[in-house]
């Protein structure tokens, strides 16, 4: 799916800022219709931005259900003949959108976009009224899954993750314009051969007639490099100056619909010209090895939650450089796309996740009270879970395929995977993913339940990725031991010939805590903590990247 984007045939317009907004815990406003009318009894809120933390109180914190945002919005009167879309960049974790009192659509999955074409319902020079009801339910079929428990106090979200289950509309909200017809998607792959690179591009033409494709392919100063003719092809760029990383160098495929002479549509896509493999226990970018290093990340900041906020994202890019990382995990969900943008053009490099964590009920320990639940299996995650699985692959891969920064596909963090339902449930998945981007490899977040020699899963996995808390979660305050441990099982992972990248290590610090011998808690532990586990990667070839947790405080 395409981002908008303003060019010589299209134009976009932000809808983030002030919407009304209601709470419907008991669900009433589906029943009496509010989308029929303007909202009522509504206060104010911020859109993007999670809603729990800006209201004081816990009724917004915990609440659970329905809760409604509706704006208006001017149709630009110069889009007369146009083809007008409404887009959401995320509703997390559901939402339904009407406008003028219609449905034009519904979206299960909280990180990905979605859209509709209102051109029915928008008349350029007027208002149209937008109204969204957007659910935070999480159930068995859900990513991530939870359960609602019905309590003398009123319903409760309970889940299987350590992060809180911020909700609303954390990210930009458009309307955007097109031609009737239109570039509807671009595929960019891209290879090397030699000093010339190689870009392979597919474009996808919807709406009326069938116009001619044209893709010229510029470089950063503007001079175009390669053009092309047809809905597929080739471009060839000599001494290509490739993208790596700590060098976000990018082109752009300026992709033309044709009329004769007259350009029907246009649409820009940036292009990074690199390649990724693996080799043995070696992961290579542009055929040399790749070190990962950096860590698990999480959209999350004080008031506005996993709202989208571009100061946060340059500060963090520049933390980024500061401390020297050259990478990061998207854990445990697909952020907002302009952190993607801003890591193509830095030459920062990615593993996208998708938001299926929490699959692994094993890890829960008492939190039910005391309750054992099986993780796959008709009754908990299931085919339905399975199928929203397949869903939000889709849309990860549909989203962002064409990020050079993107070089792995993790499709799950944590999962139960020692079990034969869990290699039942994830192999079709494995599947679906290489068919969509052969291009990248494949992987997911290995967990300690499930270590070499017990895990079923990881042999569907290109690369081995692994969170390991040798020295706090086990091992605790004894790191001589922690490091015996760790290396033992790094030799079983080693014998399977993958790359082994390090997604998670860390110690919980309190800043300013010192002790005169490295207990857990203070400073010196966690810098004894890390050391430790630095000799142990230092000392293991086919360790090729390691990932602290976490980046940056988070709510839990």
């Amino acid at each position: 799916m395409l981002r908008p984007q303003d060019t010589t045939t299209r134009e976009r317009k932000p809808l983030g800022g002030l919407w009304a907004f209601r709470l419907d815990a008991p669900g009433e406003g589906r029943r009496e219709k509010w989308f029929e009318t303007p909202l009522t009894d509504a206060r104010e809120m911020a859109v993007p931005a999670s809603y729990n933390d800006i209201i004081p109180g816990t009724e917004t914190r915990d609440h659970v259900g329905d809760a409604w945002y509706e704006t208006t919005a001017l149709v630009p009167r110069g889009w007369a003949g146009e083809r007008i879309v409404l887009r959401f960049d995320s509703a997390t974790h559901a939402a339904v959108v009407w406008v003028d009192g219609v449905e034009v659509m519904a979206h299960q999955g909280g990180y990905t976009p979605f859209e509709a074409d209102i051109t029915h319902l928008a008349r350029p020079g007027t208002p149209v009224r937008i109204t969204a009801v957007v659910n935070n339910e999480l159930t068995f079929d859900t990513l991530p899954p939870g359960i609602i428990e019905e309590t003398p106090q009123g319903r409760r979200q309970k889940y299987f993750h350590d992060f809180y289950n911020f909700a609303g509309l954390h990210r930009q909200v458009w309307l955007y314009a097109t031609p009737a017809t239109f570039v509807d998607d671009i595929t960019v792959t891209t290879g090397i051969d030699g000093e010339d690179g190689l870009v392979d591009y597919t474009v996808a033409v919807a709406g009326d007639g069938s116009p001619d494709v044209r893709v010229r392919l510029n470089d950063a100063t503007g001079a175009q490099v390669a053009e092309q003719t047809g809905a597929s092809g080739r471009l060839t760029v000599p001494q290509a100056h490739l993208w790596a990383p700590g060098d976000g160098y990018l082109y752009t495929a300026v992709v033309e619909l044709l009329d004769g002479e007259s350009i029907v549509d246009s649409y820009e896509q940036t292009v990074g010209i690199r390649t990724v493999a693996v080799d043995g226990n070696r992961f290579l970018i542009n055929g040399a090895p790749f070190y990962f290093t950096g860590f698990g990340k999480h959209e999350d900041t004080p008031v506005r939650g996993k709202g989208h906020d571009d100061a946060f994202l340059v500060h963090d890019f520049e933390l980024f450089d500061w401390i020297g990382a050259n990478s990061f995990r998207t854990s445990h969900y697909p952020y907002a796309e302009e952190v993607y943008d801003y890591a193509d053009r830095h030459g920062i490099v990615i593993i996208d996740e998708t938001p299926a964590v929490g699959q692994n009920f094993g890890l829960m320990g008492g939190v039910f009270g005391g309750e054992t639940l099986v993780t796959f299996s008709p009754e908990t995650v299931g085919q339905a879970a399975q199928d929203a699985h397949r869903q939000v692959i889709r849309e990860l891969i549909a989203r962002d395929k064409n990020h050079p920064s993107v070089v792995v596909w993790s499709i799950a963090n944590e999962p139960e995977s020692h079990t034969d339902e869990a290699e039942a449930y994830f192999r079709p998945l494995f599947a679906l993913a290489r068919e969509l981007d052969p291009s990248r490899p494949v992987g997911f977040v290995n967990v300690m339940l499930s270590p070499h020699g017990a895990c079923k899963v990881s042999a569907m996995a290109d690369v081995l990725m692994l969170n390991r808390y040798y020295g706090w979660y086990v091992d605790t305050a004894d790191l001589a031991a922690a490091e015996l441990h760790w290396r033992d099982e790094l030799r079983g992972w080693s014998s399977e010939n993958k790359p082994i990248i390090i997604t998670e290590y860390g110690a919980d610090t309190i800043s300013g805590l010192h002790s005169l011998n490295p207990d857990p808690w203070s400073e010196e532990y966690q810098s004894a903590y890390l050391a430790m586990n630095h000799r142990v990667f230092d000392d293991c070839e086919a360790v090729v990247g390691e990932q602290v947790w976490n980046f940056a405080d988070f709510r839990t």
